[in-house]
């Protein structure tokens, strides 16, 4: 297990556009999907990561709690399923039929949304206000698989709520830190 923190792209980073397939509903998602949105939330998660799974109930959880929010939440996979067959589409399905998301679970088989996020480890967490600049990216909160400590969500519900709140997140911020996403031969970024 690889354990990789998250590049801590810019803030006010525009969001990169994306157009990729809920493997729950086979609908296309893009930014648009989320037009009107007062905050967006973009998660890089996989099935197979001890550091996902250690969280996936958290996750699940802020779907429900912020739903009927004005925020827009999608969870993107961008694993090379050749070298990681778990992470394929129809297992990724599995999980989030399992934890009930209420959020479209998106698979990147390119890896070029996760390239354009700067997206390093699953979870790697990217928030974004109205405008689709970036106010937060980072950990989940402090617990971690072998440290003992609660799965809270705090820090990324705290960010949450403060663009909902239309107040400014607080810019000290802690990187995310879980499995490295795996690409594929000749597709690593430079920015690992």
């Amino acid at each position: 297990m690889a354990r990789t923190e998250s590049t801590m792209l810019s803030l006010g980073t525009q969001a990169p556009d994306f157009n990729l397939p809920d493997v729950v509903s086979g609908q296309m998602i893009s930014l648009d999907s989320f037009a009107g949105k007062q905050a967006l939330l973009v998660m890089f998660i996989c099935r197979h990561c001890p550091f996902v799974k250690h969280i996936q109930q958290e996750l699940a959880q802020i779907g429900k709690d912020y739903a009927t929010q004005p925020v827009g939440i999608v969870a993107i996979s961008s694993n090379d399923v050749a070298s990681y067959p778990d992470d394929a589409p129809d297992k990724m399905k599995e999980m989030a039929m399992e934890l009930e998301f209420t959020f479209p679970f998106c698979y990147d088989e390119s890896q070029d949304t996760a390239q354009a996020y700067a997206a390093a480890c699953t979870p790697d967490f990217f928030l974004f206000d109205a405008e689709y600049r970036l106010v937060y990216r980072g950990q989940l909160d402090d617990s971690r698989p072998s440290n003992g400590l609660p799965v809270s969500g705090r820090d990324l519900r705290a960010a949450l709520d403060a663009v909902l709140a239309g107040q400014s997140v607080n810019p000290e911020q802690k990187p995310s830190l879980g499995c490295n996403i795996k690409w594929k031969p000749g597709k690593e970024p430079t920015y690992t």
